[in-house]
């Protein structure tokens, strides 16, 4: 592996990818327009979860706090290890501790959590529907990605990291 190629070669920063769908789910159900798209279309994008905005808030906060909480936490364990939370920077250590001893991705885990909390917050079935195509190009494209940058890297040791420890959870 040469100095200039020791990334994973993900096609975007994850983060951006989760803001994306989210802001493509938002834009299609803020600007449903029953002309353009016709009635029934236009009822089923803005579809909402029929809560009150005080339950709504109850159950979006909770998971949104958490999301971020658990991205804090993952990407502080790397920062404490000395390794790029970024994976379009090189890695430096294997980090299997601490939230990586539960999840292999509890960063990308901590994403969905708060894009699902964001998605009640906004009152949007669609915009949490995104989130499964989302997770699709996140596993495609960046985990993927990962997997194989860090199997050339670390060897037998992340095969063995890879064989204990589950993907999502």
């Amino acid at each position: 592996m040469s100095a200039s190629r020791d990334t994973a070669g993900v096609i975007a920063p994850p983060p951006l990818i989760y803001i994306g769908f989210l802001l493509v789910g938002w834009a299609i159900f803020r600007f449903a327009n029953p002309a353009v798209v016709g009635s029934d279309v236009a009822n089923w994008l803005s579809l909402g979860f029929g809560m009150e905005t005080l339950t709504r808030r109850f159950v979006s906060l909770p998971l949104i706090i958490g999301g971020l909480l658990l991205d804090g936490a993952a990407a502080g364990y790397f920062r404490r290890l000395g390794t790029a939370v970024e994976p379009w920077k090189p890695s430096t250590v294997l980090g299997t501790d601490g939230l990586y001893r539960f999840s292999r991705n509890p960063i990308y885990l901590g994403f969905a959590i708060t894009y699902a909390g964001l998605a009640i917050a906004m009152d949007s079935v669609l915009v949490l529907l995104l989130l499964i195509p989302c997770l699709l190009v996140v596993d495609r494209f960046v985990i993927q990605r990962e997997e194989r940058y860090l199997a050339a890297k670390f060897g037998a040791d992340y095969e063995a990291y890879r064989a204990r420890v589950r993907r999502w959870l």
